[in-house]
């Protein structure tokens, strides 16, 4: 039998070092094919390999890579790399002679008997999830979007509705399978690797491939598994009073609250502003908690007690794939109205640009209850104690010849927001991070992630996501 080693290293080779194997093994002219002809006889059965990108969608195509070839995976033996596609980061460079690793068939879940504890496959992603837990009575902390790959929006920190609840994502795992950058099959957990475990909670797709993972998992009786929640749409002429009233607004652990700026689509693309309630808990209660917003005077409403396997079905029109999405984001201590008013202008005028009329404008708050009973010391997401608000502009259209009016926006979004976030150092969720500094997205733990990559992986080969080396 061949090696998980042998088959990780031709995988790692591959894509960290593109020009040696084409100087090495071909003449400059080589097909990516002659290279990868050896790989195929070592994947199970169901696997393969693609010649083409579009086997393996990306949320955005903006700055896409493009990779030469695609292996689908079908086992943890296979190996894996890539699950819901949806990360929008700069950082990744893959070209003709790299390949990109699915993990979209591996997407087991398996629960335990007393179903407080779930094992994830890699290529699971949210939906699947939230089916499968509330089939089985019970609730795993994720994020917001169906599309999104599981491990993938963890591994970053996991900011999600149950939060105030449960904690972040990264709180609850309590195992991860992975493979090294040396080809080496590792579990990680709090006893064994605790330094690499630190590290992939926060900072993840820097240190290893994860084949699967055990979380936490919340046993709640069928009729109980839902929250209150919808869309309130208010005038424009309420922004300051909303952004005060969410700025004050002390979110309990079973609420969250979005602030959108969208528009009602073409032919007018007239902007509205949009507020998103969530409450774990009856109506009457989640009415009764969001009772400072409601005051602020609502001209239509859109809510309702809605099962926890549907809750993330609002934003299932952001999980269309493809189109150019070059979304700028910033990390909040408070929320300024004079800068809303500002990013609120910004937006009317960027609207006026033929094709863009699905861009938005938004912000999450959470509850950190639940979050920061953790120590900031405690992985390697950085922000617990700093960052009260997930704030991004997403600028959505087809054309590329809109990228630099698009980049330009989102920039001056951002700017604004920053000018007035309340924090020391700019801070970015690094699922959400887009033309930042490694500063930005790992904080000050940014120093001992560099020192345990040249541990872990000396060579740097994973090293397209924010990269540490």
């Amino acid at each position: 039998m061949h090696s998980l080693f042998y088959f990780v290293h031709i995988l790692s080779v591959v894509s960290w070092v593109p020009s040696i194997l084409a100087e090495s093994i071909c003449d400059g002219a080589c097909q990516l094919g002659t290279i990868l002809k050896p790989l195929l006889p070592l994947l199970s059965p169901n696997a393969s390999i693609v010649y083409s990108s579009s086997a393996a969608p990306r949320w955005s195509e903006f700055d896409e890579p493009t990779p030469g070839a695609v292996v689908n995976v079908a086992t943890e033996h296979d190996v894996l790399v890539t699950a819901g596609g949806n990360a929008w980061a700069d950082t990744f460079n893959l070209g003709q002679k790299d390949i990109t690793i699915n993990l979209r068939a591996l997407n087991r879940i398996e629960f335990n008997q007393n179903r407080t504890r779930v094992t994830i496959q890699g290529g699971t992603i949210i939906q699947e999830l939230i089916n499968s837990a509330y089939l089985n009575d019970a609730r795993v902390p994720t994020g917001n979007s169906n599309c999104v790959g599981v491990l993938g929006s963890t591994l970053g920190g996991g900011v999600g509705r149950l939060m105030g609840l449960y904690g972040l994502g990264i709180d609850n795992l309590m195992s991860l399978n992975i493979v090294t950058a040396q080809g080496i099959a590792l579990q990680v957990d709090a006893q064994k690797f605790p330094d690499l475990w630190w590290a992939l909670r926060g900072a993840g797709a820097n240190f290893a491939i994860v084949t699967s993972a055990t979380m936490k998992s919340y046993p709640v009786a069928k009729p109980e598994n839902g929250a209150w929640t919808g869309s309130l749409v208010f005038a424009e002429d309420k922004i300051e009073a909303l952004v005060d009233s969410i700025n004050r607004l002390d979110l309990q652990p079973e609420m969250a609250i979005f602030l959108y700026y969208a528009s009602t689509g073409p032919p007018n693309n007239n902007p509205i502003v949009l507020v998103n309630p969530y409450y774990i808990g009856t109506t009457e209660d989640g009415k009764s908690a969001f009772s400072t917003i409601y005051s602020i005077g609502p001209v239509a409403e859109m809510t309702a007690w809605t099962p926890y396997n549907e809750t993330n079905d609002g934003s299932n029109p952001f999980c269309v794939k493809g189109g150019r999405k070059p979304v700028h984001s910033a990390g909040l201590a408070r929320l300024h109205a004079p800068t809303w008013r500002a990013i609120w202008n910004e937006y009317v005028s960027f609207l006026e640009t033929p094709g863009v009329g699905n861009s938005i404008i938004l912000v999450e708050g959470y509850s950190m209850y639940a979050a920061r009973r953790f120590s900031d010391s405690s992985s390697a997401y950085p922000f617990r104690e700093t960052v009260n608000f997930h704030a991004a502009a997403m600028p959505w259209y087809y054309n590329s010849s809109i990228d630099a009016q698009a980049l330009a926006f989102g920039s001056r979004v951002r700017d604004l927001w920053r000018s007035t976030d309340g924090l020391e150092q700019n801070s970015t969720y690094i699922n959400f991070a887009f033309d930042d500094s490694p500063s930005t997205v790992y904080g000050e733990n940014l120093p001992k992630l560099r020192e345990l990559k040249r541990i872990y992986d000396s060579l740097g080969q994973f090293d397209q996501f924010f990269p540490l080396s």
